[in-house]
């Protein structure tokens, strides 16, 4: 079984990363399987599609398989920015 959550980073002054993170309840391993960016104004339509594409994604393939096992949230949100975001 694995438990889903979010973790929220602030992005300069006008955006905002929701990290969409599992935790594996047997290993108490964590992993983060994508990350969502929110700008002003919100539009309902990204919403939805991101919970869809939240649910692909889980449904398609497992989060730890997908982006790897971490022994921390810190080091697993290390991990998908270093292999996603460019600062």
């Amino acid at each position: 079984m694995i438990k889903s959550f979010d973790v929220w980073k602030k992005k300069g002054s006008a955006q905002l990363v929701r990290y969409r993170c599992f935790e594996d309840v047997t290993s108490r391993t964590f992993s983060v399987q994508s990350a969502d960016f929110f700008e002003l104004p919100i539009q309902m339509e990204r919403l939805v599609q991101l919970e869809k594409q939240f649910l692909e994604l889980m449904i398609e393939e497992s989060p730890f398989t997908r982006s790897g096992s971490f022994d921390s949230i810190e080091d697993a949100i290390a991990h998908h920015d270093s292999e996603f975001l460019e600062d």
